[in-house]
């Protein structure tokens, strides 16, 4: 079985596209290298905020071979599985595999709303199927379905199924995981608006979409709460909080994608049938984003990069 530390920040990335709505492969590279530069930890492609909806099965394949090809080993690599069949979703698993992917990210059944037998099943066919670290989505208010306790006690028989982007929304959710499974899970917090409360609670790292744009300071936050150093963490959360807001909008990919361009590091071109943002919302979301950047704070020395490790 393949094994890495379920810690840190883990950007999920956006996709990039060209004005003929291809794989932009220039503009992601860019955007790749500005967070691997900050010290994340991992990438999970094809989630929401990759646009996993309209991907193709092609272009999900291309995406993972180049991450896998453009990181070298350094950090591991996580494809999202977001599939209506079991089927497909083993599928998916198994080409993951084959293409060098470190893990996988998965969702419940997409569309149909399973009960608890039914998403049981469904997550342990697709455990059983590869030997690849399963990381587990639980985000019952976008998806509708919840992984409760009670089922996270029966997918604890199998050893691969090893962690849980917590994104219920419920912070207390953290300490119940532990309170019950001690750290037979690991937690990853997957709500950038309550990452820093879930981390203090002991969440073992960030599924970050903000990252996207703000790689240093999203690093920063982790690392400084790791630490013990939460003042440090907290002035720049708060300075965060406006933006981090963003990630939990039903437009998230065209607003967190506006970010990227004020930062530098990405495009706002989106796949149909999203468009680009116009109007009072556009001015509104780039307000906010312009706020955010003409007070960015200076960032503690060694909370940031591949190399820096910082010390209580």
């Amino acid at each position: 079985m393949i094994k890495f530390d379920w810690k840190g920040v883990f950007p999920a990335v956006t996709t990039k596209f060209t004005a003929n709505d291809e794989l932009d492969f220039d503009a992601f590279d860019k955007n790749l290298n500005a967070q691997m530069e900050a010290g994340v930890n991992g990438f999970v492609l094809g989630g929401s905020l990759g646009e996993a909806s309209v991907l193709s099965d092609e272009e999900r394949f291309a995406l993972l071979a180049h991450t896998i090809k453009f990181v070298d080993g350094q950090i591991p690599v996580l494809l999202n599985i977001a599939e209506q069949t079991t089927k497909a979703a083993i599928a998916l698993a198994q080409k993951a595999l084959d293409l060098g992917a470190d893990g996988l990210m998965a969702l419940p059944p997409m569309r149909y709303n399973a009960d608890t037998y039914e998403t049981l099943t469904y997550f342990g066919a697709i455990a059983k199927s590869t030997p690849l670290p399963i990381m587990i989505y639980n985000n019952p208010v976008d998806y509708k379905i919840e992984v409760t306790l009670d089922m996270f006690e029966e997918l604890a028989a199998y050893d691969n199924i090893q962690a849980v982007k917590e994104s219920t929304r419920n912070v207390s959710n953290v300490t119940r995981m532990i309170n019950r499974f001690g750290d037979r899970f690991k937690i990853m917090t997957g709500v950038d608006p309550l990452a820093m409360e879930s981390l203090v609670m002991g969440a073992d790292g960030w599924i970050a979409g903000l990252v996207d744009a703000f790689p240093k300071e999203t690093v920063a936050i982790y690392r400084l709460v790791k630490a013990g150093r939460i003042a440090e963490a907290l002035a720049i959360y708060r300075w965060f909080l406006p933006v981090l807001e963003l990630d939990i909008h039903p437009k998230l990919v065209q607003y967190i994608k506006l970010a990227e361009v004020a930062t530098g590091i990405g495009t706002e071109t989106v796949r149909a049938p999203r468009l680009i943002l116009q109007g009072a919302e556009r001015a509104q979301v780039q307000k906010i984003i312009d706020d955010a950047l003409a007070v960015r704070p200076v960032l503690p020395a060694g909370s940031w990069g591949k190399l820096s490790e910082v010390t209580a």
